[in-house]
């Protein structure tokens, strides 16, 4: 199949350093082998959208000249593709209803990859409308392999424990959604930040109950700030100076082992950085702060 890849940033604020990384990775990737790069808005999640911020980081993108194929996709306009896939997880009884609070939770949960392992407390009761849908999984090890860090594994049911597809606000989640969109697209290469590594094990279950293929995935190297985190809207990270996008564009491609490219246009930057893309020494996950 043709390589189709994609960028699915979500619009609760501007994009920042990090988001650059993560999206000049998966474009040099579709770009260097002939294939398409698609665009996606993960605004689902509605509560947590800023007005404005999808403008935003549509002009920024344009700014740093990234182009991609097709139309932009919108997971708000998606939401009946949701419920299909959920009303055939509930049919094959892979959904229950949950009443826990977090606080519940905490109380009962051991701690496994990225947080508390739900306990199984509501297995026993069928999916209904006025509550959560947890997703029950199989007591199997998911393993897939990335393009970077080699072979990579997880016991589903206890390292991630059974999670939820639809919060009782009746909001879609991430895992359900991004697993509908990427089948919906076509898409055969996830090039995304390493800090979404965990979820992958999720996405495969999910991809195996509803008799999806599983694309290629690499996972690139987060970016850290000054204190050791993550590079994100939640630690205030500054946004991309639309008007200066060479400087940036310059240290995103050195972060992921480009070298330096020294360009004096958008135009030569992106014919310098999809040339060498094939040879990046792509740095060791978490291994690099920007410089």
């Amino acid at each position: 199949m043709r390589y189709r890849g994609r960028f699915a940033p979500t619009p609760s604020g501007p994009l920042h350093f990090g988001s650059l990384v993560a999206a000049l990775g998966g474009c040099l990737d579709a770009r260097a082998r002939g294939g398409e790069w698609l665009l996606r808005i993960e605004d689902v999640d509605t509560p947590r959208v800023v007005a404005g911020a999808a403008d935003a980081i549509l002009r920024a993108l344009e700014a740093f000249g990234f182009t991609w194929d097709g139309p932009v996709v919108w997971q708000s306009r998606r939401t009946e593709a949701y419920r299909a896939a959920l009303e055939r997880l509930r049919a094959d009884g892979r959904l229950y209803a949950c009443t826990c609070s977090r606080k519940d939770i905490a109380a009962r949960a051991r701690v496994g990859i990225d947080g508390p392992v739900y306990p199984g407390t509501c297995r026993g009761r069928p999916a209904r409308a006025d509550a959560a849908l947890r997703f029950r999984v199989s007591d199997v090890r998911a393993r897939f392999r990335d393009r970077l860090l080699g072979e990579v594994g997880c016991d589903l049911a206890s390292e991630c424990g059974d999670f939820v597809l639809r919060r009782v606000d009746g909001i879609y989640t991430y895992q359900l959604a991004v697993v509908v969109d990427d089948a919906g697209q076509g898409i055969t290469d996830v090039v995304r930040g390493a800090d979404l590594l965990t979820s992958t094990p999720r996405q495969i279950a999910l991809q195996d109950a509803l008799g999806l293929e599983t694309p290629r995935y690499l996972h690139l190297p987060v970016v850290l700030d000054a204190a050791g985190d993550k590079l994100s809207k939640q630690t205030r990270a500054a946004p991309l100076d639309i008007a200066a996008p060479l400087p940036a564009l310059a240290r995103a491609a050195r972060f992921l082992g480009l070298g330096d490219i020294e360009a004096g246009s958008l135009a030569e930057f992106w014919a310098i950085a999809v040339a060498r893309w094939p040879t990046a020494r792509i740095p060791p996950v978490r291994a690099m702060r920007p410089r």
